[in-house]
């Protein structure tokens, strides 16, 4: 699988140059630098200079899948096919973190007080490394999702609801089964669902 590794890498460059990759799970781990405010500005004005240079204001996540079971349903299909494009529309944009995810998430709050910038960075660092983890494990291979679970409690963040530590059951070319996290928290905000990040358990 090292093509599939060169390919995700390859990608994940050029998406994080464009400012479109979308990333790691806040929710996963304790982002880098909690309880020190990483910047001179306050948060609204780094959000404001953060957002100067996207094209366009997302107002609702993208339509990748109406529900949790389809989104999830969808990235196996994807990660069978290692097909990177549609792995990537699966996951918040820049443009959604910037206008629905990060100015509802704590980390905007003491003790974090992280700049949009940051955060953002933190995020795709986590979430390049989680799918090429993914990809090189099991991509490419012929899958067949079979469940999943996250947290019976989501988590509420004003309008969003935040799905954490979900985990995947599939069946494997081979016959055996495979259950563990493949991706980090799912959020849904007003009937449509997307993945925070690819930060994962492998």
């Amino acid at each position: 699988m090292r093509y599939i590794v060169s390919a995700v890498l390859l990608v994940l460059v050029t998406a994080a140059c464009r400012g479109d990759f979308e990333g790691v799970d806040a929710h996963a781990a304790e982002p880098i630098g909690g309880g020190v405010v990483d910047s001179i500005f306050p948060i609204e004005e780094e959000l404001r200079r953060f957002r100067a240079d996207l094209p366009s204001e997302a107002t609702a996540l993208a339509e990748v899948a109406p529900s949790r079971e389809a989104l999830v349903e969808r990235f196996v299909a994807a990660l069978a096919r290692a097909d990177l494009a549609d792995l990537q529309s699966l996951a918040l944009d820049r443009s959604e973190f910037a206008y629905l995810y990060y100015p509802f998430t704590r980390y905007t709050h003491p003790p974090y007080e992280l700049s949009p910038g940051l955060l953002w960075f933190q995020m795709q660092n986590r979430s390049s490394r989680g799918l090429t983890r993914a990809l090189n494990r099991l991509g490419g291979e012929p899958l067949r999702y079979l469940r999943h679970e996250c947290n019976s409690v989501p988590v509420k963040e004003e309008r969003n609801t935040l799905w954490p530590n979900c985990e995947v059951e599939l069946r494997l070319p081979n016959g055996e089964s495979h259950r563990g996290r493949l991706f980090g928290t799912v959020i849904e905000r007003e009937g449509r669902f997307k993945f925070v990040s690819y930060s994962n358990g492998l």
